[in-house]
């Protein structure tokens, strides 16, 4: 922490130097204020904004006959779409409702879910 505390004191305009008396402006700190808001911006939150944007347009097109994996690791054929709720087909004559929001994502015709286990 001292390491991190002396770093920031040397960018902002303090210095290791013998110079303790010395005061940074005030333009300097809310300069590096907003450097740090701004890269907080671009490297946490626009980076999360995307993918939640991805995964609601991935659920917004999901529908009948989609294979689709869940939040769970379950793994099914849709059925029926509904406003809110799919209805998921696991086995013969078996069939789930399951929330629209747990799907993670969908399995295309020609992909192998096996290809991707290390043995």
């Amino acid at each position: 922490m001292n390491a991190i505390t002396s770093w920031m004191t040397v960018g902002m305009g303090g210095g290791l130097g013998g110079q303790g008396g010395q005061q940074s402006s005030p333009v300097m700190m809310i300069g590096w204020l907003v450097i740090m808001v701004g890269l907080f911006y671009f490297m946490m939150i626009r980076p999360q904004q995307r993918k939640e944007k991805e995964r609601r347009a991935l659920i917004a097109s999901v529908k009948s006959g989609d294979r689709v994996v869940f939040g769970g690791g379950l793994i099914g054929t849709v059925a029926n779409v509904k406003d809110t709720v799919l209805v998921v087909k696991v086995a013969e004559n078996t069939k789930l409702e399951v929330l629209r929001a747990s799907v993670t994502r969908v399995i295309q015709k020609d992909e192998d879910l096996g290809a991707n286990v290390k043995e």
